[in-house]
């Protein structure tokens, strides 16, 4: 499955990410990017990004890493986001971009999946404001294992 293909389908397939207003920018192996445009529907009652609107952002950039990370069996896996955290630097004024990346080697990853049914890995998050400054940080535990028949 190829990169444009799977950004395509989590586009689709993740209503929520959509109703906040998340659009996913470009994967590859083990690294995405996202962005949530500024837009009213978004926003907390100081004019500012909501928190949750930007933790939907790492989430969905997390989960558009994994999948580019397992793109050559990703129709044979299901995966998980098991754990999360988020931490907040500074206001979110504008358009938030989203960077996330697959710590481990994405081919040592598939092989735990071959041989041992499952994994648990780390993805980490980087959003920044339009200004490039970052603004928060998240970190996305994923468990993928082999799909259940």
């Amino acid at each position: 499955m190829n990169y444009d293909m799977i950004r395509s389908q989590l586009g689709q397939s993740v209503p929520f990410a959509r109703l906040a207003g998340v659009e996913i920018d470009s994967i590859a192996g083990g690294r995405a990017s996202a962005h949530l445009p500024f837009r009213p529907e978004g926003l907390n009652h100081i004019g500012t990004q909501h928190a949750a609107a930007l933790f939907a952002l790492g989430e969905t950039a997390s989960g558009a890493a994994m999948a580019g990370a397992f793109a050559p069996i990703l129709l044979e896996i299901r995966p998980v986001a098991a754990e999360a955290s988020i931490r907040y630097f500074g206001l979110a004024k504008g358009a938030v971009t989203a960077e996330a990346r697959v710590e481990a080697e994405p081919d040592a990853l598939i092989e735990a999946v071959r041989t041992e049914g499952l994994v648990r890995f780390p993805i980490v998050v980087s959003l920044r404001g339009e200004d490039g400054i970052e603004i928060g940080e998240m970190m996305v535990d994923w468990h993928v294992s082999k799909k259940r028949t």
